[in-house]
């Protein structure tokens, strides 16, 4: 289902102009910070936008807390952790182990992740954006565009100044949401017909007694059998609220403390909530909180190490894994997830499962020793010049998202459009006319080690 909806404004807009750069980047999170920063490296002058105070995204408003998608997943139990994704994904790993900002990798069921501070996953995201003299424009909410025909001209963002212009020779659009391609009028699609994968709270536990929690919990972040049978049956005495019985628990940087992923978050009359619905992100928000105490409640009830333990933070938002995807001029379809496909043209690489959260219990389809490429011209709209569309709304199927939309990815796919962005404006060069190939090229130079 492909849906429209514009706020278009014209060349003529009469808004006062706030900055007119080279590369304009729409969001802070993983994409974003990794497009701006390589920009800026590469010769540009960039504006980064953020609505909130604060770099992150979902790995930090939304409180994701995990860094996902760079290991291989194994068979073997005991095999050590495989890394595969380097370049901008890499940089910001190792500057994050720098600042002790990240644990060691911790096993996830057939593969690994690392779980991250997120102050200091702030921290560092300021700190490699203003290294390349990235200008960073905070509490900025995007509600238009400046569009005359097909070419993308600039954005309109309200703050706390009122409405203002910034204008910019071309747009990348990470707000996770394709905010940008929503407002232009330009296609994108919903999950699957609209069905989505469902949005989270996640929170933070203290107060654990970390030693005795793992003795119990074992090396696994993924919950064993016996946990949900426990979950499933605490639901049932009717004290508890636990929607969700396949949950994932993982020691932070932090001492004594836990990330918690448990909630399932779904409307009060049983529907999907998607996030480009300012109703739903509300209702989103409301509903998960409620659940986070039922869940903390069960873990200081049910789980060792954890009897004294309380929440001391929840997402500032609520955790959003799917909403609009763009419809690009290529689509990563679920089938070149399943074949584990290889291309000339890819820009990035996923060893990640499809991880689709819906239901009591997400489905994990596991890529064994193995990783697909994702191309180029998924980050390119169908339709619109000046744009490139990076992040988790780039355009994909929507099992292929499941896999495709974790922070290791989102850093290469961010990676990967602020290069094509620089060749575009540097050389005057339309983004459409860019090959894949050129682009993996300069990936590659840049520390990518796609070929590797």
């Amino acid at each position: 289902m492909a849906w429209k909806a514009e706020n278009i404004y014209s060349r003529n807009h009469g808004l006062p102009v706030l900055a007119k750069p080279d590369i304009l980047v729409a969001g802070g999170g993983a994409a974003g910070v990794a497009a701006a920063t390589t920009a800026g490296k590469h010769g540009a002058k960039v504006l980064l936008l953020e609505r909130y105070g604060f770099c992150g995204g979902n790995a930090v408003a939304g409180l994701s807390g995990t860094l996902c998608g760079m290991y291989l997943a194994s068979d073997n139990y005991n095999s050590p952790p495989e890394q595969v994704v380097y370049g901008f994904a890499n940089t910001f790993f190792q500057a994050m182990k720098q600042c002790d900002g990240v644990t060691a990798p911790q096993r996830y069921g057939k593969t690994w992740t690392v779980t991250h501070d997120p102050h200091k996953w702030r921290e560092t995201a300021e700190a490699l954006l203003l290294s390349e003299d990235v200008d960073i424009l905070y509490h900025s909410l995007i509600v238009g565009t400046i569009r005359e025909g097909n070419e993308i001209l600039g954005v309109v963002i309200a703050g706390k100044s009122g409405l203002a212009a910034i204008e910019a020779s071309i747009i990348i659009d990470a707000t996770g949401d394709a905010d940008i391609l929503h407002q232009a009028g330009l296609e994108y699609t919903v999950g699957d017909n609209g069905f989505v994968q469902n949005p989270t709270m996640i929170f933070r536990l203290g107060g654990v007694d970390i030693k005795r929690f793992l003795a119990y919990w074992g090396p696994d972040t993924i919950c064993s059998p016996e946990v949900s049978e426990m979950i499933i049956s605490a639901k049932e005495t009717g004290k508890y609220n636990l929607i969700r019985s396949k949950i994932w628990l993982f020691p932070t940087p932090r001492p004594n403390e836990l990330l918690c992923n448990a909630t399932r978050v779904m409307g009060r009359d049983g529907r999907d909530l998607i996030a480009d619905r300012t109703e739903d992100l509300s209702e989103a928000e409301i509903s998960g909180r409620m659940q986070v105490r039922d869940y903390a409640r069960f873990l200081a009830d049910f789980i060792p190490g954890c009897e004294t333990s309380f929440v001391n933070d929840t997402g500032v938002q609520a955790g959003i894994r799917q909403s609009r995807s763009a419809l690009g001029v290529e689509r990563l379809s679920n089938e070149d997830v399943m074949a584990r496909r290889k291309r000339a043209d890819g820009i990035a690489r996923s060893p990640w499962p499809i991880e689709l959260h819906s239901g009591t219990k997400p489905k994990l389809e596991w890529l064994i020793n193995d990783f697909y490429e994702i191309p180029y011209n998924a980050l390119v709209p169908k339709t619109g010049e000046n744009l490139l569309v990076t992040g988790r709304c780039f355009s994909a199927e929507h099992e292929a998202l499941a896999s495709a939309r974790v922070t290791a990815q989102c850093f290469q796919y961010g990676q990967a459009a602020a290069l094509a962005a620089v060749t575009s404006f540097q050389e005057q060069t339309p983004l459409r006319a860019i090959s894949g190939n050129e682009v993996r090229e300069l990936m590659n130079k840049d520390g990518a080690r796609l070929d590797d």
